[in-house]
């Protein structure tokens, strides 16, 4: 079965808001969760990260805009979006990492942000 779910991607205008989510399986014991983004042509790259604590990190290029949190109750981690540009358009990955250190993908959630 498939262990994470995105979803929440779509069309926006610059300087609007999205938020992703990615649903993991309640079977998985989860330390972290994570957001990644590829564009086309570009390397997969690192956006944001929260562990179990709750503390997190972001790359210099969200920071202020963007913001992880993550619902331990219903196995859920967000990313809210705000201000975004065009520079943002990519495909959305979640990864989350198990007590274990078993690492996880989501199917990835489109993007797309419009001048």
């Amino acid at each position: 079965q498939v262990q994470l779910v995105e979803s929440g991607g779509g069309l926006v205008q610059a300087g609007g808001s999205l938020r992703l989510s990615c649903v993991a399986s309640e079977s998985l014991s989860i330390y972290s969760m994570g957001w990644y983004r590829q564009a086309p042509g570009k390397q997969r790259e690192f956006v944001a990260h929260i562990r179990s604590d709750g503390t997190t990190d972001y790359a210099d290029s969200v920071k202020g805009r963007f913001t992880i949190s993550r619902d331990n109750a219903r196995n859920t981690g967000y990313l809210q979006m705000n201000s975004l540009k065009p520079e943002d358009t990519a495909v959305y990955y979640c990864q989350a990492v198990t007590w274990s250190a078993n690492p996880y993908w989501g199917q990835g959630t489109q993007v797309t942000v419009s001048s």
